[in-house]
């Protein structure tokens, strides 16, 4: 009997590596649902290949039988009573409601939406422990995370390393960044990811969004975590036990095997699909510490992960936005960290109990990023 997986992104950077994954794996596993954002013409081709029993499309969409519109389509295609698992490869705050309902229907969420647990963590793993849920994560970082965990006793666990490349201006000064072009920005060194993420990377956003995520998926305070740059992103974590040994997950950069292992995690299978290590290949690795000078958002988000309450929804929601305008030519790269602070600095942050709290939070910095953009 197969395993039914519902795809949330399909036609987003994470679901294609999805579907490579899956089909070298048609004898354990059968796509029961996909959905994308707006990219119709890829989805129908992949619809007509996979013949899921779900197909969705957010900003579009026909409202045939067997087929959904509108973000709805993302609760739907999560809940589905053939799926086991959920790959949400949404970007943004867009995947929160779709993990929210998952988890509460007991099934696995492949999590590469980091946002989801930055904007909502108490509230995600309250749903997990509820409704019988389980949340494996396909960042490479975390992913590495658990699997050096894997089978340990979590009171051993002392502190973790997670890496970065450092994006494309980790060799800048941070005078030069007030002329840095959205190519430049887009031109990662290692990984071929989607546009938003690729931008995180070179403001480092993307890791105080994991270093948040970090602290809900593996119970450690934000003191147990730390980052440094690492060009050739071939360690993807670091793990310290209290005893002072520490291990590490190596591999050339591909989210191939990360998908993989959220799908089988705890158990492995056979796969050939991948580039085997090579340590001679890899040559040498280096190491560098964050340069809070060149990576202004990255403080303003460990700040903010520290503050609490409704601090990291803020924070979130501010860089989906400056990011965005960064994207369409509105605002510069240096503007992106700018916004940030100065919307984070006015929003105090409260206590979330529900989940209107948090999209209210959402809903109102998004808002204020807006307008301090126009100004």
């Amino acid at each position: 009997m197969t395993i039914g997986v519902s795809i949330l992104g399909s036609t987003g950077s994470i679901g294609r590596s999805a579907l490579q994954v899956l089909a070298r794996h048609r004898d354990r596993f059968t796509v029961t649902a996909l959905t994308a954002h707006s990219n119709a013409e890829l989805l129908e081709a992949q619809a007509a290949e996979w013949r899921p029993g779900f197909v969705g499309l957010v900003n579009g969409g026909t409202g045939e039988a067997g087929r959904g519109k509108g973000t709805a389509c993302l609760v739907e295609a999560a809940t589905r009573p053939d799926a086991q698992i959920v790959v949400n490869g949404i970007v943004g705050a867009a995947g929160l409601e779709a993990t929210l309902a998952a988890l509460q229907c007991g099934k696995r969420v492949a999590l590469a939406n980091k946002e989801t647990l930055v904007m909502a963590g108490e509230l995600v793993m309250r749903a997990a422990r509820d409704g019988g849920g389980e949340i494996v994560p396909v960042d490479s970082e975390h992913s590495a995370v658990l699997q050096c965990l894997a089978g340990r006793d979590p009171g051993d666990l002392s502190r973790l390393i997670l890496t970065a490349s450092g994006g494309p201006f980790r060799t800048w000064h941070p005078d030069e960044l007030g002329n840095a072009t959205l190519e430049e920005a887009l031109r990662h060194p290692t990984w071929k990811m989607g546009r938003k993420i690729t931008v995180d990377s070179a403001t480092l956003v993307n890791k105080a969004l994991e270093v948040i995520e970090a602290r809900y998926l593996f119970a450690v305070d934000y003191d147990q975590v730390e980052v440094v740059i690492h060009p050739q992103s071939l360690i993807h974590a670091f793990v310290e036990f209290v005893d002072g040994s520490v291990l590490a997950q190596v591999g050339f950069p591909t989210m191939e095997l990360p998908i993989l292992y959220a799908l089988t995690h705890p158990d492995r299978m056979p796969d050939t699909g991948t580039r085997r290590f090579d340590p001679v290949a890899a040559s040498s690795l280096s190491f560098e510490p964050v340069r809070p000078e060149l990576y202004p958002a990255y403080r303003i988000g460990r700040a903010a992960a520290l503050a609490g309450g409704t601090a990291p929804t803020v924070f979130n929601a501010v860089n989906e936005i400056a990011v965005q305008l960064f994207l369409d030519g509105r605002i510069r790269f240096r503007q992106v960290a700018e916004l940030i602070e100065t919307v984070v600095e006015r929003c105090s942050p409260t206590a979330i109990r529900s989940l209107e709290d948090v999209l209210a939070a959402d809903r109102h910095a998004r808002r204020l990023t807006r307008e301090a953009a126009c100004c």
